[in-house]
């Protein structure tokens, strides 16, 4: 993978429900952000308001989300978190490839074969593996997956790896145990639960598997899922676009520090 200018490393998770949301969030950061997040609340609310408007509405709001998914071409990473059969995930990935999103994700989880046959089909588009929740604590984790958080990520990380997965999704502070692991060097590792200390903190995460953006380059992490931070920042950082500059900021100096 090229090395990424500050900005590009940054995804801004599009947690939103409704398009003038979407368009005035993309509108404000497209330059100053690499990528955005579409996931489930943004693509069930509109499947949702598609279905309840007349048809002459519903055709406008189409045409509409085509306007949107045009704006956002070559910059979505659509997590979609595929779990399912190997013969429904690749038939799933085969229509995520029509999108032709720049990264989609499914569960590690889902296992090998599934893994395989979603990367035989994803286009060009990169997959990125989900191992573990970053809500997930320990006793979670064991009840889920049978063993502890840390062993169950390096595990589902050399699935993703051998399978032709392009990139791990983990919380950051398991990503400095997966670099150490000479074999992923070329793996893309992606962290949500990522929030600059200036953040309000929230209960949906597991603090004890946070780190900020600072913390997270150094620790060897690519690309920083960022959601709330951004999206609705405290008032005295400012807008979201002042959030994103700063948080380009704190990625550059930790990037520069790297290099020293």
């Amino acid at each position: 993978m090229k090395p990424l200018e500050a900005k590009d490393r940054i995804i801004v998770a599009l947690d939103v429900s409704d398009l003038t949301s979407a368009f005035k969030l993309v509108n404000q950061l497209s330059s100053h952000v690499g990528f955005f997040k579409v996931g489930f609340e943004f693509i069930y609310s509109t499947m949702a308001t598609l279905l309840s408007l007349s048809d002459s509405d519903s055709k406008d709001h189409l045409y509409r989300l085509r306007d949107f998914m045009q704006l956002l071409e070559g910059k979505i990473l659509l997590d979609v978190k595929l779990n399912d059969i190997p013969n429904t995930i690749g038939k799933a990935a085969k229509a995520i490839a029509r999108i032709n999103p720049a990264m989609f994700t499914m569960h590690a989880s889902a296992g090998s074969e599934a893994i395989g046959i979603a990367a035989t089909n994803k286009g060009s588009s990169k997959l990125f593996g989900v191992t573990v929740l970053t809500s997930f604590a320990g006793l979670q984790c064991k009840a889920v997956f049978g063993d502890t958080i840390t062993s169950t990520i390096v595990r589902f990380a050399y699935m993703l790896l051998n399978y032709g997965a392009d990139g791990i999704i983990c919380a950051p502070k398991e990503a400095p145990l997966l670099r150490s692991h000479l074999e992923f060097k070329n793996m893309i590792i992606a962290c949500p639960n990522v929030r600059p200390a200036w953040a309000t903190s929230t209960d949906d995460q597991n603090k004890d598997r946070q780190m900020t953006p600072g913390e997270a380059v150094k620790a060897g992490i690519d690309m920083l899922i960022i959601g709330r931070p951004i999206t609705s920042p405290p008032p005295e950082i400012g807008t979201p676009l002042d959030a994103a500059k700063l948080i380009a900021q704190e990625i550059h100096e930790a990037l520069q520090l790297k290099e020293v």
